[in-house]
């Protein structure tokens, strides 16, 4: 069967993804649910079944609902993609494809003795879906403890946290210096009336002191040549009582991921960012790195909470 020059980057691009490659192989011994090859690899369910979706519109995986949960295995077509995939596996094999059949073999043993989803998944239950379990639902019931008075959020972007907090602040301001995503955040909101938008810069916001109870920065010192002067504006801009709250990358040294997402520094040691917070004068509640992503280059997050003088 001939192929175009596309054609052939397409499927080499198909199975390039070792993630694919190990999904393959896996399935090629037994019918497996997305759960399973969650647990299975360790990878992210919303990983697992992308993977899935390709290699079913490809003709190389199909699915078989059989009361339960949809059961993966490898498909019977025989098309480009199945051709190809057939001269790599006679070559193919590795050490991590051997851990993966045990885990496999491990997995289809406690299946056969019933256990409860919950069980299935114990100790990787955030890796898995659940209708309804999801961060943002986790996140919208934990807010509704906050009352959080008059909001200053900076760097505001598409509105995406003024969306979140807005039912429980007083009042929301949005700050960007892009008046393109500002107006993303204006479709967005649309009919809350609680939330003002301003084209500013942060290193110079055009508010009064002693303005705002909550100010957030939320991954906005990536944007900053000199963080220390944003946190110094961010302060300036509390009352008396009021809290800052700061998101941001720990170092790292991954400059092209930093460039790809016009960031214009490398982040700042949890160290760094609190001795700038406590220099403004405000009393540093928290300031550590609090998450670490999945998935290489593994960027680690910095929190840090700190509260203005009464």
């Amino acid at each position: 069967m001939k192929l175009s020059i596309a054609q052939s980057t397409e499927l080499w691009r198909l199975l390039a993804d070792p993630s694919r490659l190990r999904l393959l192989l896996l399935l090629e011994a037994q019918p497996l649910s997305v759960a399973e090859l969650t647990e299975i690899t360790g990878l992210a369910q919303s990983r697992v079944s992308t993977h899935l979706a390709r290699l079913t519109r490809a003709s190389l995986v199909r699915a078989q609902r059989t009361g339960g949960a949809a059961q993966y295995s490898l498909s019977a077509e025989r098309g480009r993609a199945a051709e190809l995939w057939a001269v790599m596996r006679e070559r193919l094999e590795d050490p991590l494809s051997q851990i993966d059949r045990e885990r496999a073999e491990q997995v289809v043993r406690a299946r056969s003795h019933g256990q409860t989803w919950a069980e299935s998944v114990a100790g990787r239950m955030e890796l898995h879906y659940s209708p309804g379990r999801t961060w943002e639902a986790t996140a919208r019931a934990l807010i509704g403890l906050l009352n959080l008075g008059d909001v200053l959020d900076v760097a505001s972007g598409d509105g995406v946290l003024a969306e979140l907090i807005a039912e429980r602040a007083r009042t929301v301001t949005c700050a960007d210096i892009s008046a393109k995503v500002l107006a993303a955040a204006r479709k967005r909101l649309v009919g809350i009336g609680n939330v003002d938008y301003f084209q500013a810069d942060m290193r110079a916001l055009p508010f009064a002191a002693r303005s705002f109870d909550h100010v957030f920065l939320m991954h906005a010192l990536q944007y900053a040549k000199k963080p220390d002067i944003v946190i110094n504006e961010a302060a300036r801009t509390l009352r008396p009582g009021g809290r800052l709250i700061v998101a941001t990358l720990n170092a790292h040294s991954h400059e092209a991921a930093m460039q790809a997402y016009d960031h214009v520094n490398l982040g700042v040691m949890p160290e760094v960012l609190e001795k700038w917070l406590a220099a403004t004068g405000l009393t540093v509640e928290s300031c550590r790195i609090t998450s670490r992503d999945p998935r290489p280059p593994y960027f680690e997050v910095v929190t840090a909470l700190a509260r203005a003088g009464d």
